[in-house]
């Protein structure tokens, strides 16, 4: 009864207000709310994308990516900094930097926030490359080089995240702090047999057989349709959502960034190498004193409650946050807990 009535009370309070002070142009600036009816949720998940595409040449390829911020601002210090904080927004398979776009609106107020699209996903180039995950990360390092990014904080997702903590693991002075989320690191990674996939190992089996993968994954887009566009927990992804993470792989042929990557997931021992960059990231993750965070759900897709703790235990300087209720795609369940958290861990380790 008490928060039914005190919404409408506080309305009456303000009307009565109005009212006594006898000024009919005071009561002429009442307008309606736009946001009333909808809930917390609604508010906090768009499906606009408010930052400017940009482009940028790497390696002979366009690569897209949006970007915003730029100067620090808050209550207690007012200023604009040459030099702002650097965030970079990595995703994974098969999303794209609009993976991040309810995210990094509770990121921008401390710096200057970037988020690119990999080559062959979203808006860039998709030249003719393997896109395994050593092609990534050369793309990955270049566009680094070439925005003249320093001092980054990482927030990153799935293949992204081993993306930007192999990048950290051989540019460790360049990386102030990592957030990441559905990690493709230890414990989950490498993987010694489909085992740990549970009810999706024979899915992921499929994925990886030469024949039953092209039908599954460039054929009939299952990584968009079965996977990404269903994979919220939460909610339903809205028509434009869906229309935006599809666009960019509408032709068949557009699909073999997303046919390569779960064929690039270490499971077996094989593909060797990326045994050998995962077990390197998790090396130095337990090494490293580079501030770092886990965000993660229930019941997790990669990246378990259990997981968490193991991760807390055994890496250096790390920091573990619950943000709710999800499965791998948790930037579309849970935008402003990811967002927020990020920035009050940010602001206790380096200030405002």
């Amino acid at each position: 009864m008490i928060r039914a009535g005190l919404p409408l009370l506080l309305s009456i309070l303000f009307l009565i207000g109005v009212a006594g002070c006898g000024h009919a142009e005071e009561a002429d600036l009442i307008q309606p709310d736009p946001t009333q009816g909808l809930t917390p949720m609604q508010l906090a998940i768009s499906d606009e994308m408010k930052y400017e595409s940009r482009f940028i040449d790497v390696l002979g390829s366009q690569m897209h990516y949006v970007e915003g911020g730029g100067s620090v601002h808050n209550e207690t210090h007012n200023s604009t900094d040459k030099n702002p904080p650097v965030f970079l927004f990595l995703h994974g398979n098969p999303s794209s930097s609009y993976l991040w776009r309810n995210v990094m609106p509770h990121i921008e107020p401390l710096g200057r926030v970037i988020a690119v699209d990999l080559i062959g996903f979203g808006d860039s180039d998709k030249p003719d490359i393997d896109y395994t995950f050593q092609d990534h990360s050369r793309y990955i390092d270049e566009f680094i080089a070439k925005m003249k990014l320093k001092d980054i904080t990482l927030i990153i997702h799935d293949w992204g995240s081993m993306l930007g903590l192999d990048y950290a693991r051989r540019n460790s002075s360049n990386v102030k702090a990592i957030a990441m989320m559905e990690a493709i690191i230890p414990p989950a990674f490498p993987a010694k047999d489909y085992s740990f996939l549970g009810g999706a190992a024979e899915m992921f089996k499929k994925f990886r057989n030469p024949e039953t993968g092209t039908t599954l994954l460039i054929d009939q887009n299952i990584f968009i349709e079965g996977i990404l566009l269903q994979g919220t927990v939460t909610r339903k992804m809205s028509e434009k959502e869906k229309e935006v993470y599809r666009k960019p792989f509408l032709d068949p042929q557009s699909r073999k960034p997303i046919y390569v990557w779960p064929n690039e997931l270490p499971i077996g021992g094989e593909p060797a190498r990326n045994v050998t960059a995962i077990n390197q990231a998790g090396a130095w993750l337990k090494e490293s004193p580079v501030p770092k965070l886990l965000l993660y759900v229930s019941p997790g897709a990669i990246v378990t409650p259990e997981s968490a703790v193991w991760m807390q235990e055994n890496y250096s300087n790390l920091e573990a946050i619950f943000v709710g209720y999800g499965g791998h795609y948790i930037q579309e369940d849970n935008p402003e807990a990811i967002g927020r958290n990020i920035s009050l861990w940010y602001q206790r380790k380096f200030g405002s």
